[in-house]
């Protein structure tokens, strides 16, 4: 796989994985590009797409554990402290995430085929990312900001979870969604963001360890030579994004992330109405 493709993809994903724009929609925006104006040769086959697509996720796994050690840390305690039978508040945020992450566990195995084959549509992508960019400005706006990501409930956990689930429709953002479902419930814009990316880590984790697993049972040295350099590059990159946009949140708004969904999904729509982009 040509290292150019690489590092387009790895950079785009670490880039906007963890911000609220979907990094979803730009990845199926840049297959189609790539496959439509024919800018890398060879072809990419649907598999190896998968494959490296999976494969920056890992990377941007590792930068969300990396920033994020001390939370990280708090959920491995959790987790001795409820096999010990025993309970604190770290073994309640253990809680609060896994009980967040079920419902879009479930509706991804329920309804993956459903989106792949009806909801990767460049149309959907435009006017998701709209819809969804004024939901978070408007929630950002009118909401107030005094409360934690401890201070939430196990309901307040599986709404955020439930509003995830939104996220699989491309356009959405998984991060995006979670944030507004956050600010929704009053929490600070940098303890959303924070308990946003938490929820990242068992998704994450379980779709590489599956796509692992495949690239050790396929035994194709090149494909997973190109995976670990894209995991590499989307960690790197993933990093520096979560570092700005934690200190962007910590004294500013989500209101330039609306902005950019905005010009994204409108320069969409008229690529789109003009031919430009096949819908």
């Amino acid at each position: 796989m040509p290292l150019r493709l690489i590092m387009i993809v790895a950079l785009l994903q670490g880039v906007t994985e963890f911000l609220p724009i979907s990094s979803s929609g730009h990845l199926i925006l840049a297959w189609e590009a790539f496959d439509h104006f024919q800018l890398m040769i060879p072809a990419v086959s649907d598999a190896d797409k998968m494959i490296i697509d999976i494969a920056v996720h890992v990377g941007t796994l590792f930068a969300v554990v990396l920033y994020f050690w001390q939370d990280v840390g708090r959920l491995i305690n959790g987790a001795w402290v409820i096999a010990r039978r025993r309970w604190n508040a770290n073994a309640e945020l253990l809680i609060k995430v896994l009980i967040a992450s079920i419902p879009v566990i479930i509706a991804g195995l329920l309804i993956k085929e459903l989106v792949s084959l009806f909801l990767r549509s460049p149309w959907i992508i435009a006017v998701t990312t709209i819809a969804f960019g004024i939901l978070l400005w408007l929630t950002d706006r009118a909401t107030m900001t005094v409360r934690k990501v401890d201070h939430i409930s196990y309901k307040e956990a599986v709404f955020i979870g439930l509003m995830q689930v939104l996220a699989l429709v491309p356009g959405t953002s998984r991060s995006g969604i979670t944030m507004t479902a956050g600010r929704m419930l009053g929490m600070e814009r940098s303890e959303t963001a924070r308990f946003s990316m938490l929820l990242a880590i068992p998704a994450i984790a379980g779709a590489g360890a599956l796509a692992g697993l495949d690239l050790l049972l396929a035994g194709n040295s090149a494909l997973t030579q190109s995976a670990l350099w894209a995991a590499l590059i989307s960690f790197a990159a993933a990093l520096i994004a979560i570092w700005a946009m934690m200190g962007w949140l910590r004294r500013a708004s989500f209101a330039i992330f609306v902005v950019y969904r905005i010009l994204l999904g409108s320069l969409l729509i008229v690529a789109l109405s003009l031919g430009y982009v096949a819908g």
